[in-house]
C-alpha cells in the first residue's frame, strides 16, 4: 500500500511540474511573427490590452516600466490549474510593479467559462480571452524557441517589452518571486 502511495504521489508531482502540451495549429503562423504586429486582447470584463511586436519584443502599451508576465494556459490543463493560486499571491504581493496576463488558449471558451474558472481555481489576476490569443501565444513561443507544439503552463516575463526569462509547467512561486526582484532590481 506504501509503494501504491508513493507511486501515486510521484506521478502527481510529474504532472504538475511537466506541463500539458498544445496541440493546437496555425496555417499563419509566418505572417503572425513578423516585427511590428500587434495583438488586441480583451479580458473577461472587457478592457483591452494592445500588445506590440518588435523582433523579439512583446511590449504591453500602458505598462512602461512594469514587468508583464504572460501566462500562456488553458483551463483543462491540471498544472495550469496549479499555478493559478502562485500567480494571484504574486499579483497582490506586486500589484504596482507587475501583471500577471493569463493568454488562454481556447478557441472555444467563453468569458463565463473563463470567470468559472478563475473562482475555482484562485486565478485572481488577468484572463484574456480573445481572438488573438493564439497568435500572441505562438509569436511568443517562437521567439523564445520553445516550438509551435510548446507545453502548458508556458509562462514569459518581460520588462518594458524586453524578455527577461520563461517557464515551463507549474513552476514555485518562490522562484517566480526570484525573478521578479531581479526584474525590478530589488
Amino acid at each position: 500500500m506504501l509503494k501504491k502511495a508513493l507511486f501515486f504521489s510521484a506521478f502527481i508531482m510529474t504532472l504538475l511540474f511537466q506541463g500539458c502540451s498544445d496541440s493546437t495549429s496555425s496555417s499563419d503562423e509566418a505572417s503572425q511573427m513578423l516585427s511590428g504586429k500587434s495583438y488586441t486582447l480583451k479580458d473577461t470584463d472587457g478592457k483591452s490590452y494592445t500588445v506590440l511586436k518588435e523582433g523579439n519584443n512583446f511590449a504591453l502599451e500602458g505598462h512602461k516600466d512594469k514587468v508583464v508576465l504572460y501566462d500562456i494556459f488553458a483551463t483543462w490543463c491540471p498544472p495550469c490549474r496549479a499555478a493559478a493560486p502562485a500567480l494571484s499571491n504574486l499579483q497582490k504581493r506586486y500589484a504596482k510593479d507587475v501583471l500577471f496576463l493569463g493568454v488562454t488558449i481556447e478557441d472555444d471558451k467563453s468569458n463565463d467559462d473563463i470567470l468559472a474558472f478563475k473562482k475555482e481555481y484562485g486565478a485572481d489576476y488577468t484572463i484574456v480571452n480573445s481572438k488573438d490569443n493564439i497568435a500572441l501565444s505562438r509569436a511568443i513561443a517562437s521567439s523564445i524557441k520553445v516550438g509551435q507544439r510548446f507545453p502548458i503552463p508556458l509562462m514569459v516575463m518581460y520588462k518594458n517589452g524586453n524578455y527577461i526569462t520563461h517557464y515551463v509547467g507549474a513552476i514555485p512561486e518562490e522562484m517566480i518571486e526570484s525573478d521578479i526582484k531581479k526584474a525590478l532590481g530589488k
